[in-house]
């Protein structure tokens, strides 16, 4: 593949020449329709107009199901495959493997920018010919200093160095408040932050955005999840910026899953960004109080930044590579998918050490219960990135009471977790079970429960 781009490039002067004759347009119409029928051959080319092969191992990113321009996604299977194509293996997945038999293979770590929709069908090669391709370092201006913010409650118990807790809700299917605030109650004074699913799953409930406001106007430090499977750049900018108005300072970015998951499969998903350029976009409004077309905004967003890593799909090199972008791109902390394995988990945090990435971010272990065997092998065999080893599989199966065992697995997940480097503090999840979820913080040794006033996460007295 590389021969291809070093003959392409030893013709570049006879062919620059010949196109500066024909003007520009009539170039990029002649040189489109070469480079359709030539890369469309070779690579299954879908003409984007910002060509990445060479960063990714000659595997066109726009084959991938989301069109991640920063991937691989968390849904990958354990056989490699795609979470929405099942019988495809994942793109980027085929990217890591190309991009490593080539003479630049740390290409593949660089951050991609989101597709630029208005060059799509054009040619990628014009501006290479002309010589005016540069990389996005050369055509960027110096980044000016972040303006001085004041961290909010998270923020702070991010910087304390303590051992951190968070949980998750779902919203619910309800116009009442007191629904979500209802089961919120369960963790005043047990957590620092309490996260808000964005329609998980591809299942519509209260908006993230909304359900976050309510629980930080009752007090909560709340995480504003917010996925590109629904809304394009626009629709997520403003979000952003209506969040921050209502008092959200947390924001968590989200891929999101495919809607064939969900309860509104013949729905079209949108995925105009990925979570990297999510960020990415978010740390520029942030930091340069710009929104991605660079227009300015007249006051800041002060927001606290995340995002996910699932540790337990394949290859341990992209989850590690997608990890350093998410933080390169602006991730401050990061929450991870359910930690059932210890095993693999520790074989995965002694490469985020040796890198040094627990050093620039909070790495959150997801954890939770499981209830019954029925549950365990249906998150096994069902959900991408859940690994549950057969032994925790075994140890429910033969508990008189499988929801208190699966309780204790729990319990004593998040004690070894604990002692593993690296680790920042855990990350509860159980849809609906939330006085369970209060329960093991406390019996885990993780926090006590505090009796607070407004914004209770400040107040922890940990265990």
């Amino acid at each position: 593949m590389e021969l291809f781009y070093k003959g392409f490039c030893r013709i570049l002067p006879l062919l620059r020449a010949g196109l500066s004759l024909l003007g520009r347009k009539r170039s990029d119409r002649l040189l489109a329709a070469v480079e359709s029928r030539l890369k469309g051959i070779l690579f299954d080319c879908r003409m984007c107009g910002q060509c990445v092969l060479s960063a990714t191992g000659m595997a066109c990113p726009m084959n991938c199901a989301k069109r991640l321009r920063n991937g691989p996604c968390g849904g990958v299977t354990a056989e490699g495959c795609c979470e929405v194509h099942t019988d495809m293996p994942c793109v980027w997945l085929e990217a890591f493997k190309g991009a490593g038999q080539m003479a630049m293979h740390t290409e593949i770590a660089r951050i991609q920018p989101p597709v630029d929709y208005s060059r799509e069908g054009s040619s990628s090669w014009l501006e290479i010919v002309l010589g005016e391709k540069c990389t996005p370092a050369e055509n960027q201006p110096p980044a000016p200093s972040p303006p001085e913010r004041q961290p909010a409650a998270f923020e702070q118990a991010c910087r304390s160095g303590r051992f951190l807790v968070t949980a998750e809700i779902s919203p619910p299917d309800s116009v009442d408040p007191q629904d979500l605030l209802i089961r919120a109650g369960h963790f005043r004074g047990l957590v620092d932050a309490v996260n808000v699913t964005d329609s998980a799953g591809a299942n519509c409930h209260m908006s993230s955005l909304a359900a976050s406001t309510i629980l930080a106007a009752g007090g909560y430090a709340s995480v504003f999840q917010t996925g590109c499977r629904d809304r394009n750049r626009i629709a997520i900018q403003a979000d952003l910026v209506g969040a921050a108005a209502l008092g959200v300072r947390n924001l968590l970015c989200l891929t999101g899953d495919d809607v064939k998951s969900g309860d509104h499969p013949q729905a079209r998903p949108v995925f105009d960004l990925d979570a990297v350029s999510l960020l990415e976009i978010a740390s520029g409004m942030r930091d340069r109080g710009e929104y991605a077309s660079g227009r300015r905004l007249s006051s800041i967003p002060n927001l606290f930044l995340g995002s996910t890593i699932s540790p337990f799909v394949p290859t341990l090199e992209s989850r590690l590579v997608n990890l350093e972008k998410k933080i390169e791109a602006g991730a401050q902390f990061i929450q991870t998918q359910f930690c059932f394995d210890l095993e693999m988990f520790k074989k995965f945090m002694v490469e985020v050490r040796a890198r040094g990435l627990e050093q620039r971010c909070r790495i959150l272990v997801g954890v939770g219960p499981l209830a019954s065997v029925r549950v365990a092998r249906w998150l096994n065999g069902n959900v991408p990135g859940v690994v549950i080893p057969d032994g925790v599989i075994r140890r429910i199966e033969q508990a008189n009471d499988p929801k208190l065992e699966g309780k204790k697995i729990c319990i004593e997940t998040i004690q070894a977790l604990r002692e593993i480097a690296g680790v920042a503090g855990v990350h509860l999840m159980g849809h609906r079970n939330e006085h369970v979820l209060a329960e093991i913080i406390v019996e885990s040794g993780a926090a006590q429960r505090v009796q607070t006033a407004a914004d209770p996460s400040r107040r922890l007295r940990v265990g």
